[in-house]
């Protein structure tokens, strides 16, 4: 089913009304995460496909398989969201439970096989924000931390204010996350850091280009994944923001500077 939000609904929506709270029957999991790839007119099929693949790729790496096994016996659940101008964001992926390898692996073949539903259209990273929330606040699970993770290679240049979207995703203690692609404008990575990320553990990682975008998407996930809290370790007040950019200069050739934080603050 192709699911479509237009901006001034979407926005209306989100920052006039409340949110009704999820009903009996609803799944607890270690962590929910919304994957938002760029469809938009500067991402080309071959690209398209790098990303598709990319993620099947990630999500059959030593790390994130392993890091899934940690989050027995909650998991994690996961969708996808296709996403370009305001008025077009598609979930290709439904929510899906991971627990073990086998989840992982299965999922990995729908990515793979994925097919591009979005075919042009700017690039509203506020609107994708706020169709993720929405996922996030209507599935079926209940996840003790919930995640956007947005790659993209551009700015916003259309539909909803990202100021005013990143600020009601935030609202909800929602994290959001960025992998910023390099390929067409050098300093997006910055962007991502000051207008995109922000929540408890945020984090941005870059990558020249799509040919990196697998490495990048592992080390991303992994990441993402391992630092979803255990119940008995979450604590009354969870808002410190940790902002770390990684590059990934070359495809198959490990990144330097892994696991050295930036200093840069939030907008």
């Amino acid at each position: 089913m192709i699911l479509y939000a237009g901006s001034l609904l979407v926005a209306l929506t989100f920052m006039n009304l409340t949110v009704p709270a999820r009903g009996q029957g609803v799944q607890i999991v270690n962590l929910e995460l919304v994957l938002l790839v760029d469809v938009s007119a500067s991402v080309n099929d071959d690209e398209y496909r790098l990303q598709a693949r990319g993620l099947a790729t990630a999500f059959r790496s030593a790390g994130v398989l392993d890091a899934i096994r940690t989050m027995t016996p909650r998991g994690i659940a996961v969708c996808l969201v296709q996403w370009a101008d305001g008025a077009h964001q598609h979930k290709s992926i439904d929510w899906t439970l991971l627990r073990n390898e086998g989840d992982a692996y299965r999922l990995a073949g729908d990515l793979y096989s994925m097919q591009r539903q979005i075919r042009s259209g700017h690039t509203a990273l506020g609107d994708a924000l706020l169709f993720a929330l929405n996922e996030l606040q209507t599935n079926k699970f209940e996840g003790l931390r919930r995640v956007i993770d947005l790659s993209g290679d551009g700015r916003k240049n259309d539909g909803t204010s990202l100021r005013a979207a990143r600020e009601e995703v935030l609202g909800h203690r929602v994290t959001i996350n960025g992998l910023a692609i390099l390929n067409e404008l050098p300093l997006l990575g910055k962007y991502f850091q000051r207008q995109l990320i922000g929540g408890e553990a945020s984090f941005a990682l870059t990558a020249q280009g799509y040919g990196d975008f697998a490495q990048a998407m592992s080390e991303k996930l992994e990441r993402e994944i391992r630092s979803a809290p255990l119940a008995e370790n979450l604590s009354p007040d969870q808002s410190a923001v940790r902002v770390t950019t990684v590059t990934y200069p070359h495809a198959g050739s490990p990144p330097a500077g892994t696991n050295t934080p930036a200093a840069n603050s939030l907008p």
